[in-house]
């Protein structure tokens, strides 16, 4: 017989393993009390240092805000708990508080099942797996909202967990992706309508000083300027704006770092991905063979292909099968010729000369 398992009498052990695997705020901000406004702009970097460290011990992260404010990323539940408490930094007196995006995160789940069940109920069921809220996306037919079986789940994590149990069905999570913010005032991305203070906008013409609901103009985007509405999915802003959001999402980063991001991957105005694509696929075949395109200025961009089999191309033969006793050849490989054959293609060798031939030529020196 094994080894007696000692059972706990009551579910009080159980209950504090719950405890430790339910999550926590690990991101924080922390701001300076201050009867003239002061942050932490003028405040020594060693001197924050120290004093987080003495206070709850190395954190994960300490990061200035624009707003003069700290960021601070902690490790453990511990760390969280004595930080929450913390009154004064060294002699300092501050207030820690926990950030109100980056401690959670959004996710999409797809149940048929789940499509007449009320949200409050989804949310209950699913609180013990770390969700604290439940969105169904609706779609818009014929004037009317319907429900759809698409649910958006907020996590109190940062991070988003592969899938999660709904009973006896295990829903992949997938990461949600919020279509971009666009004004219904002045049309423009990134901001709403309250906070707008720009100048009134036609959705339909893009024309100033006047709505949409009347006008009958012909469509103009207010953004890019193209033949189509300020609200159209077809708008090369609206795609660059989503593109930004997703980015900023997945590789958690700010709005000006991934703009920058695709900002750069953006290929320049009227040169589409594929062209770009041709035209780097192009100049690297005139950079391996530059003498066939100098010499003939009418070749076509069909001649320019490079060959199906590029590996037959680049692959060099071992030095067990290059022959040394053929002379050298000056001729490159053609690789626009229809023909793959490779063999032709040799490397640089330094060609050992037998000794009656040294002998021969120490013979002709003498004589």
């Amino acid at each position: 017989m094994g080894k007696k398992k000692n059972y706990p009498f009551s579910g009080h052990q159980k209950d504090f393993n719950l405890s430790l695997n339910e999550p926590f705020d690990s991101f924080l901000i922390m701001k300076r009390i201050s009867s003239q406004n002061e942050n932490f702009n003028s405040v020594s970097p060693f001197l924050v240092q120290k004093g987080i460290n003495s206070s709850i011990g190395d954190v994960k992260s300490i990061r200035k805000l624009r707003s003069g404010d700290l960021l601070i990323e902690v490790s453990s539940r511990k760390q969280a708990q004595q930080i929450a408490k913390l009154n004064a930094l060294s002699t300092l007196p501050v207030t820690v508080s926990a950030h109100s995006t980056l401690n959670s995160s959004k996710g999409v789940v797809t149940c048929g099942e789940l499509l007449h069940t009320p949200t409050e109920e989804i949310t209950e069921d699913l609180k013990c797996q770390g969700v604290t809220h439940v969105r169904r996306i609706k779609i818009r037919r014929e004037g009317k909202l319907l429900d759809t079986k698409h649910l958006v789940l907020t996590f109190h994590s940062p991070k988003l967990p592969q899938s999660i149990k709904a009973g006896y069905m295990n829903l992949a999570v997938k990461t949600y992706i919020p279509n971009p913010l666009r004004c219904f005032k002045c049309q423009r991305f990134g901001h709403s309508k309250l906070a707008c203070r720009g100048t009134l906008a036609c959705a339909r013409c893009g024309e100033k000083n006047h709505d949409s609901l009347q006008c009958s103009a012909q469509e103009k985007c207010a953004n890019c300027k193209g033949n189509h509405t300020s609200y159209s999915r077809s708008c090369p802003s609206w795609q660059f704006e989503k593109e930004v959001i997703s980015v900023k999402i997945k590789q958690q980063i700010s709005y000006p770092e991934a703009r920058k991001i695709v900002k750069a991957q953006t290929p320049t105005g009227g040169t589409s991905y594929s062209a770009a694509i041709k035209q780097s696929v192009l100049a690297k075949v005139r950079q391996i063979n530059p003498t066939d395109t100098m010499n003939d200025s009418t070749t076509s961009e069909e001649t320019l292909k490079p060959p199906k089999d590029m590996h037959l191309v680049f692959d060099i033969p071992s030095s067990s099968t290059i022959p040394t006793e053929q002379p050298e050849s000056n001729t490159t490989p053609d690789l626009n010729s229809d023909s793959h054959d490779a063999s032709d293609f040799k490397t640089v060798t330094k060609k050992k000369r037998p000794k009656n031939h040294l002998k021969l030529q120490l013979k002709t020196r003498g004589n």
